[in-house]
């Protein structure tokens, strides 16, 4: 396959060319009553969450959503592993986008020690097992792994030490994990050996750029699900109400402040 090497005005108007493109798809899964679930995985500062937000730009947020969960309650650590994960999966008609997922358990909480080694085990050995049952049930399952070498992930680390706007991406968790670099490569080179599976293959995205990333996995991503344009009947405005309508003061209402005004 040949690659297209475009300018930033080429990539942005052939992002929002995919992104017309994902909300026919949209209306397809609406249309033919399709499941869908898509895992976005990968180091930190991989760029997981604005791959996302450029596929949930356009979209209907009822339709395609987004689950980021946070850690795990008292209560959410007592239950089978998948329970928690397994409520977000979606009904007829959904799209769903993990920015991280059940794998959480395969990478850092295996390196960071926040699940013991026969829970570790437990997973690798069944998380297959699990894919298959969601996917029996007949959800389409869409597994990225956002690959970001360490050279441009200090760069964005340091990026984000500097931007008053980023620094809240930076958690204990995360400068840790910069540290544990090796440890984080020997978890996913693992985690890949037991469930990049032929049913469920991870597709891995070179993710140093992120406007090609983004270009990439969304072409792709458009590519793993057939879908038709859906048919819309025209839509036909019925005429504006005229009639006689005195409209308060303005003076009577609280304006909110214009202290910005756009040329």
């Amino acid at each position: 396959m040949d690659t297209k090497v475009l300018s930033k005005s080429e990539a942005n108007k052939e992002l929002r060319r995919l992104q017309v493109e994902l909300v026919r798809l949209q209306e397809w899964i609406v249309h033919q009553g399709l499941k869908v679930v898509v895992l976005f995985e990968g180091r930190d500062t991989a760029g997981k969450g604005g791959v996302i937000r450029r596929i949930g730009e356009r979209t209907n947020p009822r339709v395609v959503r987004t689950v980021a969960l946070a850690k795990p309650s008292d209560r959410e650590r007592t239950q089978w592993y998948f329970q928690r994960h397994a409520t977000h999966l979606p009904a007829a008609g959904e799209m769903v986008l993990f920015d991280r997922s059940w794998y959480n358990r395969a990478g850092v909480e295996r390196v960071m020690g926040f699940c013991t080694d026969a829970e570790y085990e437990e997973f690798m050995r069944t998380c297959p097992q699990f894919e298959r049952i969601i996917q029996g049930s007949g959800i389409v399952l869409l597994k990225y792994w956002l690959s970001v070498s360490d050279e441009e992930q200090e760069r964005r680390f340091k990026a984000r030490q500097k931007d008053p706007a980023k620094r809240w991406k930076l958690s204990p968790v995360d400068i840790e994990a910069r540290a544990r670099w090796v440890d984080y490569a020997e978890a996913k080179d693992r985690m890949f050996a037991y469930t990049d599976t032929k049913d469920s293959p991870w597709f891995v995205v070179e993710a140093d750029d992120k406007r090609t990333a983004r270009l990439n996995l969304i072409s792709h991503l458009l590519e793993q699900i057939p879908y038709e344009r859906v048919d819309h009947e025209k839509i036909e405005f019925p005429p504006r109400q005229e009639r006689a309508y005195v409209r308060p003061p303005a003076d009577t209402q609280t304006y909110v402040p214009e202290r910005y005004r756009v040329a």
